[in-house]
């Protein structure tokens, strides 16, 4: 295990980690330290910086169908090999250090059990957090519980562990930060606003337990109960939902994603990355998540297409839906958060603030322009903005408890459709109401309009790679071309010459393959260039040098060595 010795810029305090490089770690020389409450809380605020946010992690995700960047991603397009070494591995491993680091020290700390175990419950959530992101890549994973303090200890050449054990030992933390954590109430100032709450607790779990209930059903698992994975989460929305009821929509969807919706005056925001003044020290973070959606990515149509007609219906079904063969007429009697998310052509930025009009066919990936949360000179500076990232928010618990509802009884009432979907249809001002009667009245099947409702809620939110993998949908979506505008030289820079005429043809084929039901589409990535293997490509493959460095303990993943 490597030793790494991180600096707290607020605290000025010192704090180890262990990542699975297999070297030793030595036992940090702090005799001054894990003395007070004060020490716990400084710890844990590296939990917080290493936190994914929009500077780190992925930024926007590019694995699946949703998105189209400047060059092809290698998981959507099914082109990755096995990497030598992988910060997907290793960063996981490294905050998990951390979190042990600190369970483990903090106990020796001579302070009340009350103060010990609230700082405690903080570095257990994270461990889930982190433990939860090895499992969603990797399945079986080396569990980790403590601190290496020598070369000797066989647990650093540790073989894996079941998906089931590394999982049940998430949710024994999350059970524990459930019952230390505070209140988010009590968490509203300004020192102290973005920390862990019992309801980030809470949310951690439903969202835990919809994974791994739905992996489990549509992979065929054999290890671990579907139903008791999905009867977690129910439990633990159904609490948030109806017993502490700390939570509410954001009334106003498309201002959900600015300055508006910061802070706890925002009842919908439950775990958030928490960006400008940072606590004591008063620095300011900034990120630029406005520019890298107008430069380095846009929606594919394929994701589009799941917004539903203000009928309810899907366009395979609304008799709103008409081919024009010249004007992309999108927002046309659809959902309003097609207009929240997607920008128009010539449409300025939000707030009616000057901005250049969107080439339809001039912007990246030739997909279509990310509205939601983009923000003008108006809400940032030199390009750098100051805006939290929510990492989960309220809709989530909503439409998980749903989904997972229904996936448990095979069957969901009206008044629960009412109390989730419907009501985030609701906010948005989407006046279409799913029921039982109109799925039966229309041939719809309720999983996939509850699946939808998560698509288009939550688009260019990191959550829809994610979703395609658990529900075993990856292996029809992924090996698909992905698709962009409709392409009108009256809009457009360029001519379909200078664009290669790459678009569908009259009857919507392109390259004698049937892609869509309409000319004139851009063909951003061709078919030929994108694969997917089911028997493969849902995990991703284990780093060598980790499998080298365990003594062979470590196996790969399947048909990875094929």
């Amino acid at each position: 295990m490597i030793k790494k010795i991180y600096s707290l810029l607020i605290c000025v305090i010192l704090v180890s980690s262990c990542s699975l490089d297999r070297e030793p770690e030595t036992t940090l020389s702090d005799p001054k330290f894990w003395k007070s409450e004060a020490d716990l809380r400084g710890a844990c605020n590296r939990l917080y910086i290493d936190l994914p946010g929009f500077l780190t992690g992925r930024g926007h995700d590019l694995r699946s169908e949703e998105l189209i960047g400047t060059t092809p991603d290698p998981i959507s397009s099914g082109s990755r090999g096995i990497p030598e070494k992988s910060a997907d591995w290793t960063d996981p491993y490294n905050k998990i250090g951390v979190c042990n680091n600190i369970i483990i020290k903090g106990e020796t700390a001579p302070i009340a059990e009350t103060a010990k175990n609230r700082w405690i419950a903080e570095a257990r959530f994270f461990r889930a957090f982190h433990y939860f992101d090895l499992v969603k890549k990797y399945g079986d994973v080396p569990l980790i519980l403590k601190v290496f303090i020598s070369t000797s200890d066989p647990d650093i050449k540790k073989e894996r562990d079941s998906r089931e054990t590394v999982i049940q030992q998430c949710y024994e933390d999350l059970e524990f930060a459930c019952e230390w954590l505070p209140e988010i109430d009590a968490l509203s100032d300004v020192s102290n606003w973005g920390r862990v709450s019992r309801s980030a607790a809470l949310a951690m779990i439903t969202r835990i337990g919809l994974y791994e209930g739905t992996y489990i059903k549509y992979h065929n698992l054999q290890e671990g109960d579907s139903r008791s994975h999905l009867k977690k989460a129910i439990d633990a929305a159904e609490t948030m939902i109806y017993t502490e009821k700390k939570h509410s929509l954001y009334p106003n969807y498309q201002n959900l994603f600015y300055f508006e919706g910061e802070g706890r005056q925002n009842k919908e925001n439950v775990f958030v990355k928490i960006y400008g003044p940072n606590g004591a020290s008063n620095a300011i973070v900034y990120h630029n998540q406005s520019s890298t959606k107008a430069t380095q990515v846009s929606l594919t149509r394929q994701i589009i297409d799941n917004y539903l007609y203000t009928d309810g219906l899907p366009r395979t079904k609304s008799a709103h839906y008409i081919v024009d063969v010249k004007h992309d007429d999108v927002f046309v009697n659809r959902d309003p958060r097609m207009r929240m998310t997607i920008f128009a052509y010539k449409e300025v930025a939000f707030k009616g603030a000057e901005y250049r009009p969107f080439d339809q066919v001039n912007h990246s990936g030739k997909g279509y322009p990310i509205k939601k949360g983009y923000m003008n000179s108006e809400f940032n500076t030199n390009g750098q903005e100051t805006v939290d990232k929510m990492i989960i928010r309220y809709a989530e618990v909503l439409l998980s408890y749903a989904e997972a509802l229904y996936e448990y009884n095979g069957e969901i009432s009206d008044t629960k459709l009412d109390e989730t979907v419907n009501l985030i249809r609701k906010r948005s001002g989407f006046d279409a109401v799913l029921s039982n009667q109109f799925v039966s009245a229309n041939q719809l099947n309720m999983l996939e309009e509850i699946r939808r409702e998560r698509i288009v809620e939550f688009i260019d939110e990191d959550m829809h790679y994610d979703d395609i993998i658990r529900w075993k949908t990856a292996e029809k979506l992924l090996p698909q071309a992905l698709l962009g505008i409709l392409f009108n030289p009256d809009e457009s820079t360029k001519t379909d010459k200078e664009l290669n005429y790459q678009f569908t043809d009259e009857n919507g084929y392109y390259k004698g393959v049937k892609l869509y039901d309409q000319p004139n589409i851009y063909v951003g990535e061709d078919i030929s260039g994108r694969s997917f293997n089911p028997e493969r490509d849902y995990l991703y493959p284990v780093p060598s040098y980790e499998i080298s460095t365990s003594g062979g303990n470590i196996k790969q993943n399947p048909k990875w060595n094929n």
